[in-house]
């Protein structure tokens, strides 16, 4: 997929620094050619020789050495990459960016570059947080930086929340989207996310506990991939990423409506949890409590989305993949589903209150097709995203 590509990669100092050997080496396996750049800080957690040789390049540290000058200056250094890739972007890489300065070989690159950045923002949760960061990466959003991650999970410090550098597929995916090289460009993906609200009155209504983040963190990982996306969210606590097609609806209904609107599509991917029946004497007004007792709520099933599209007899996607959110024989019941609604794949998880998955930043799902079952290991959501992204990309012979 990079064959014949030149990525400048600039690695700073935190710990999330051992990912880019990781980095380094998947690179490669698609045809990159790496040359890597060293922050003194980043020598602090990994070798030059261990970059060095995952690379077979030389390793660059130093602004003012005279041999490098001689072989390859700084300008001709920073404008012969295809692309430059922070990773990790600390904070004080960020600062620097953001702030025009140019006081090592590092920011030195970025200021003479005349090419696209990409930067994968790794930090304690309190740095990523602070206002100060904050405008530095609205600032770099604004000179066209493009951003993966950073995640949400637990960090070295001890502390949990978003900081995490983005797992090492994920950074992969971007600097392919970022090059123009991604499997799925020429692609469209429909993908629905988050809960859906089913008024009762007003005020009042019949929701779930969906967050809508799994569903986020795949319409960005299929964009990654060079998808054009079209994601269909109800009100979930997880904004819409940048990138990508978005129509906010509220009801199953309003996503039912939505999904068909965005038709055709090579591939379409049910992540909602849409609620199953709405209330069909919905009050136009506040229900109060009176001397009328309790109110009589009548149920309507709602649209079956996932069926209806995976059952079309003309313009069916290619590739149709639902999600199957169990508390109790999450494998069974998938496979049911699957079979019930005429989609390709499911998608199951155990959402059962102990697990944490619910409205968590990790997931452990099943992949239910009809060659079988896979067990995935538990990871985070991104990651999640990341490797069904990929799979898909494969059955839909992109690439």
């Amino acid at each position: 997929m990079l064959t014949g590509k030149r990525i400048l990669l600039i690695i700073g100092g935190g710990i999330a620094a051992y990912k880019s050997l990781d980095l380094i080496r998947r690179l490669r396996d698609q045809g990159a050619d790496v040359v890597p750049v060293l922050t003194k800080a980043a020598e602090q957690f990994v070798t030059p020789l261990s970059v060095s040789a995952l690379a077979a390049q030389k390793v660059y540290r130093d602004l003012f050495d005279l041999t490098d000058e001689a072989e390859m200056g700084h300008i001709e250094l920073s404008r012969a990459a295809d692309l430059v890739v922070v990773a990790p972007a600390t904070a004080d890489l960020m600062a620097k960016m953001a702030g025009g300065h140019a006081n090592d070989l590092a920011s030195t690159l970025l200021m003479a570059t005349d090419k696209c950045v990409l930067i994968a923002p790794a930090m304690n949760v309190r740095m990523w947080e602070h206002p100060a960061t904050r405008r530095n990466l609205a600032v770099l959003r604004g000179d066209d930086v493009l951003v993966v991650g950073p995640d949400e999970g637990h960090m070295a410090c001890g502390e949990f929340g978003p900081g995490r550098m983005s797992e090492v597929p994920d950074i992969v995916a971007a600097i392919g989207a970022a090059l123009g090289e991604g499997p799925l460009k020429g692609r469209h993906v429909i993908v629905t996310s988050g809960p859906t609200h089913e008024p009762i009155d007003p005020v009042r209504y019949i929701a779930n506990r969906s967050s809508g983040a799994q569903g986020a963190a795949l319409a960005v990982a299929l964009r990654d991939l060079g998808a054009q996306v079209s994601f269909v969210t109800g009100p979930a606590a997880v904004a819409p990423p940048d990138g990508v097609a978005v129509a906010q609806v509220e009801t199953a209904r309003e996503m039912d409506q939505a999904v068909r609107a965005a038709l055709p599509a090579d591939a379409a991917v049910f992540a909602a949890a849409v609620a199953d029946w709405r209330v069909e004497n919905a009050a136009d007004q506040k229900m109060k409590k009176g001397a009328g007792g309790m109110p009589v709520l009548e149920f309507a099933e709602n649209p079956d989305i996932l069926a209806g599209v995976a059952q079309m007899s003309k313009g069916r996607p290619a590739l149709v993949v639902g999600f199957a959110a169990e508390t109790e024989d999450v494998v069974a019941f998938a496979q049911a589903k699957l079979a019930r609604k005429g989609c390709d794949w499911i998608v199951a998880n155990d959402v059962s209150p102990g697990t944490g998955i619910m409205g968590g930043a990790e997931n452990a799902v099943h992949l239910i097709t009809a060659d079988g079952v896979e067990e995935w290991p538990r990871m985070a959501k991104g990651a999640v995203a990341a490797r069904l992204a990929a799979r898909i990309a494969e059955a839909l012979g992109a690439g």
